[in-house]
């Protein structure tokens, strides 16, 4: 089969035998440097993905993508009376796919052994069946709060703090509003029934009480069904800036929306996002800079082999190779070396990543601590994030080849064969 000189040279170099120990172990190491490099880099930046999703998924998928909020006067305390016309104007926005009502203060929880502070949330249970809450109840239901009077479903985590379990009986206070009594001045609170406790797996589970609106309405003394706030879920939380610019100029055009103020996610939860994004770009730097001084390791093994080479460099130069066709031959053999570390590496990180839970439970090794109950590391292997590393692994490569190819072709055939 026919192929170039210089490919055919360069490949004939990189498998030749004829070398120093040394020059091969250097050649050696280097290309286990790239494989481990990229294996690394392909499996951390898989889990980081993973626990980013987790997080999403989690979190961002009990706070509002965006909440809606009416605002209030001092002579007006009205509650959110056109919630149910404005959620069907909603719903019809792009990237809104579920409006939910709700209500929400902050209070304190109270059992026989313990005292929380909570955020308290007044939900009505027939728009809540696509939430994660509803999805992740592990005793009772969602739907008990429609069937049974003055009844909480709070998360499992907090339970365990409160040592209640479901049918117990809890007190709830509001500690911002009073009543008089005979006594004096008290807060607000009443007794609700444990109805349903539920396992979302993040710190919602340690502060969040749900209720129906019907009676948190009731305990914060307001009329009808206490509603004040509409959230928006998103078909993507991170489209949620594009959602309220939008409605911004929906506001600014219909009376309906006229004192209407609108919170993303960010707000609250923005903080958190931005120490993991900056976390996983860190890991990218990190890594990229093990596979950059793995792949540099090419220039040692490069510049060795050239030293080496100085005579048959002179010769082919003498029967017409030119100093392109040098080069050639010298970034062929350094590209060998980091296309197998590369393709390696690769199939190394992408068999890891798929694995890593059963390498780590065959190895015994623990993670995450012993106050997981089970031991699974979230791995989200994006393609496009292997192939951005696959290049940037091969550029590396190429980049290093550069000078010692350089410096082979300005070889001087006279110089060099003058004493051979």
């Amino acid at each position: 089969m026919f192929q170039p000189v210089s490919l055919f040279i360069g490949l004939r170099y990189s498998r030749s035998k004829k070398r120093t120990g040394f020059i091969s172990f250097i050649t050696f190491f280097s290309t286990v440097g790239i494989l481990l490099g990229v294996a690394s880099l392909i499996t951390v930046v898989s889990v980081m993905n993973g626990f980013e999703g987790e997080l999403k998924k989690r979190i961002l998928g009990v706070v509002p993508h965006v909440i809606v909020s009416k605002e209030f006067n001092n002579s007006n305390q009205d509650n959110f009376k056109t919630w149910s016309a404005l959620r069907e104007q909603l719903l019809q926005q792009q990237h809104v796919e579920q409006v939910t009502p709700f209500l929400s203060s902050e209070a304190l929880i109270q059992s026989a052994q313990s005292l929380q502070v909570v955020l308290l949330q007044g939900i009505i249970p027939e728009f809540e069946q696509d939430n994660i809450i509803n999805k992740n109840i592990i005793y009772g239901s969602l739907n008990s709060l429609s069937e049974q009077a003055y009844a909480v479903v709070l998360g499992r985590s907090l339970a365990n703090k409160l040592k209640v379990s479901l049918h117990d009986t809890v007190r709830l206070v509001l500690p911002n509003k009073t009543i008089f009594t005979p006594m004096g001045r008290i807060p607000v609170q009443r007794q609700f029934v444990v109805s349903g406790i539920f396992d979302v797996g993040s710190q919602v589970d340690d502060v969040m009480v749900y209720m129906h609106s019907q009676y948190g309405a009731k305990l914060l003394r307001r009329k009808g069904d206490g509603i004040d706030q509409l959230r928006l879920y998103l078909d993507d939380a991170f489209n949620a800036n594009k959602v309220v610019d939008r409605l911004t100029t929906l506001k600014k055009n219909k009376i309906s929306m006229n004192k209407l103020t609108f919170t993303t996610w960010s707000d609250s939860q923005g903080a958190l996002f931005s120490a993991v994004n900056m976390e996983k770009k860190m890991m990218w730097l990190m890594l990229s800079l093990i596979v950059a001084v793995a792949a540099f390791n090419i220039v040692s093994a490069l510049v060795m082999v050239v030293i080496e080479k100085q005579g048959e460099i002179g010769i082919l130069q003498t029967l017409g190779l030119s100093r392109v066709g040098v080069i050639k031959i010298f970034i062929t053999q350094g590209m060998v070396n980091g296309l197998w570390g590369v393709t390696l590496g690769s199939i190394f990180g992408v068999l890891i990543a798929l694995n890593i839970n059963e390498i780590l439970a065959v190895l015994g090794v623990n993670i995450l601590g012993g106050g997981y109950a089970v031991q699974v590391l979230p791995v989200q292997l994006d393609p496009n994030n292997v192939v951005v590393i696959i290049l940037s692994a091969l550029m590396m490569s190429f980049v290093a080849t550069l000078y010692p190819a350089f410096q082979a072709s300005k070889t001087q055939p006279a110089e060099v064969l003058r004493n051979e």
